[in-house]
């Protein structure tokens, strides 16, 4: 039975930091007016879920709501040498200063719709249909995954611990080009070999490489 991390949610068997794969470097961006990095609860949620599952908060920064602001200092982060997947919060609703799915979106190389949507129905489970107003956004810019999540900590926990936490280093992997997958997404080892026998091939032919019609006699 796998050990659950109760403060995250986190099953240890889906930890993937180990010896032959090393802490994610990440970093992490609050983008709002009315608090800072010591009162940003979502900023604290984030980087501590990321944490206790074995990674690194390689920087953490504040922002104000505004959008070459807010573009700027996403895009410093982004090339950081040691930072393979930012996250940001905050700024991300429809209110007049929420400007961060519109200021990081450009940045983005591809965009990966689906977490908003897993993030929409995960969400829509806590607070119905509140979830409506909470706009999120994530893709590959530069090579390195990016999130931006909301500013509410319960909703920045969410998407973190459900759903990035498990993806993280996969898409960081396929982000570089070294995922292995075919542009379906699937492994080339989840295919046999067409120029190999398989084990079941090997053990049903003789030794004169034909098929025993029969069972063989014991």
């Amino acid at each position: 039975m796998n050990e659950t991390n109760v403060e995250t949610g986190v099953d240890a068997a889906d930890s993937d930091v180990t010896e032959s794969d090393p802490p994610l470097g990440v970093g992490v961006v609050t983008v709002a007016s009315n608090r800072t990095l010591e009162s940003d609860a979502a900023g604290e949620a984030i980087g501590s879920a990321l944490e206790e599952a074995g990674h690194e908060i390689a920087t953490r920064e504040h922002v104000g709501p505004n959008h070459d602001r807010v573009q700027s200092i996403v895009l410093r982060v982004i090339e950081r040498g040691d930072v393979d997947l930012v996250v940001t919060a905050g700024a991300t609703s429809v209110e007049p200063d929420d400007v961060a799915i519109e200021a990081i979106e450009p940045l983005l190389d591809r965009e990966l719709p689906a977490f908003g949507d897993l993030f929409t129905m995960l969400a829509y489970e806590s607070v119905g249909t509140r979830v409506v107003a909470a706009r999120t956004l994530a893709g590959v810019a530069e090579s390195t995954p990016v999130f931006s999540l909301p500013g509410n900590a319960e909703a920045a926990r969410l998407g973190v611990e459900e759903i990035l936490l498990h993806e993280a280093r996969h898409l960081v992997e396929l982000a570089r080009g070294n995922g292995g997958a075919d542009d379906d997404g699937t492994d080339d080892d989840d295919e046999p070999q067409n120029d190999e026998a398989t084990p079941i091939d090997a053990e049903s032919r003789n030794d004169d490489g034909t098929d025993d019609a029969e069972p063989r006699s014991r």
